[in-house]
C-alpha cells in the first residue's frame, strides 16, 4: 500500500472506473431502487465482515470508538442511503451518462461545504479548473434539457448529488481519526440497516425479484462500492475532498463509454465535446494540487 499512498492516483483511477460501472449495473435489476440498492449494501457489508472482524487490529479500533465518531459514521450511513435509492431512482427516468454526469456536480457542493464548515482554502486557479469541468458537465446534461425529456431524473441526480456531497464531508471528518476499513464499515452497515428498513416498511421482499438484483447488487457491491466509494474514502487522507469529489466528474465519461456499449446510448457531438473539457479541467485540477504536495 505504500506505493499507492505515494501514487493515489492509481487508486483514483480504480474508483472512477467502480463508479462508472454502477449504472449499468443498476439498469440491469429488475426491482424497485430501494430494493436493488439494499441489496448492494447487504452484500457489501457481508464481504467486509471477515476483513474487518477477522482483524485484530480493526476489532479494537471498533471497539475503542467514541460516540461522536459512532454517531457521524452512522449519519454518514443515512446520507449515502439516501444518495443510492434515488440515484438509482433517476436512471429510470434519464441516460445513464447524463444521470452519472449530474449527479457529478456534488463537487460544487463539496467545495462550498469544505470551505465554509472545515475552513479550508482553495485556490482561485482552482476554483477555475473546477469550473472547466463543469461546464463540460453541462454541456452534456443540455441535450435531455435541450430535448424536453429526462427533466425529473435530472432534479432527481442533482438531489443524488447534494446527499453524496455530504457523506463525502463526513467522511473526510472521520477518516482524520478512523482506518478506511472501519470507516466503511460503520457507514455501510448503518446503510445497509437503514435500506433495510425502508424495504420493509413499503412492503418490498428481497427475493421476489428473480435473481437480477442478487446478481446486480452483488457487482455493485465489489465494483461500485468496495472498487469505488472505498477506494475514495481511503483518497481523503492523502488527497482534498475538493480534488476527491472533482475527480469524480470523470465518471460521466467512462460511464458514456459503457452505456454505449452495454445499452446503445450513441452520445451526441456535444456530449463527446463535454467529455473532452471535462478531463482536461480534471488534468488541470491534479497539476495545481500536485504542487501543494
Amino acid at each position: 500500500m505504500k506505493y499507492f499512498e505515494k501514487h493515489p492516483m492509481i487508486m483514483v483511477a480504480v474508483a472512477v472506473f467502480g463508479c462508472a460501472a454502477a449504472g449499468v449495473f443498476v439498469k440491469t435489476s429488475e426491482a424497485p431502487s430501494v430494493v436493488t440498492a439494499a441489496v448492494r449494501l447487504l452484500w457489501t457489508v457481508l464481504l467486509l465482515s471477515p476483513v474487518t472482524l477477522g482483524s485484530k487490529s480493526f476489532r479494537q479500533e471498533l471497539a475503542g470508538i467514541d460516540r461522536k465518531s459512532l454517531l457521524l459514521g452512522c449519519l454518514s450511513g443515512l446520507f449515502l442511503a439516501a444518495h443510492f435509492t434515488i440515484w438509482f431512482e433517476s436512471l429510470n427516468y434519464t441516460s445513464v451518462a447524463t444521470s452519472t454526469t449530474i449527479c457529478c456536480t456534488e463537487v460544487v457542493w463539496v467545495t462550498i461545504a469544505f470551505c465554509i464548515f472545515l475552513k479550508g482554502k482553495i485556490s482561485p486557479m482552482a476554483v477555475a479548473a473546477i469550473a472547466v469541468t463543469l461546464f463540460g458537465n453541462v454541456l452534456i446534461a443540455w441535450v435531455d434539457f435541450a430535448s424536453g425529456s429526462g427533466l425529473y431524473g435530472d432534479i432527481l441526480s442533482l438531489i443524488a448529488a447534494i446527499l453524496l456531497a455530504c457523506y463525502t464531508v463526513l467522511g473526510k471528518i472521520l477518516r482524520e481519526k478512523l482506518s478506511t476499513t472501519v470507516y466503511t464499515y460503520i457507514c455501510y452497515s448503518a446503510c445497509a440497516a437503514a435500506l433495510l428498513i425502508c424495504c420493509l416498511v413499503q412492503g418490498h421482499g428481497l427475493f421476489e425479484y428473480g435473481m437480477s438484483p442478487i446478481v446486480s447488487g452483488l457487482m455493485l457491491a465489489l465494483f461500485s462500492t468496495i472498487m469505488g466509494h472505498s477506494i475514495f474514502s481511503w483518497c481523503l487522507k492523502f488527497l482534498s475532498p475538493s480534488f476527491v469529489s472533482a475527480s469524480k466528474l470523470c465518471i460521466p465519461v467512462v460511464s458514456a463509454v459503457l452505456a454505449l456499449f452495454f445499452f446503445g446510448e450513441v452520445p451526441t457531438a456535444l456530449q463527446i465535446v463535454g467529455c473532452v473539457i471535462i478531463l482536461g479541467g480534471m488534468l488541470w485540477y491534479y497539476s495545481i494540487e500536485s504542487k501543494k504536495v
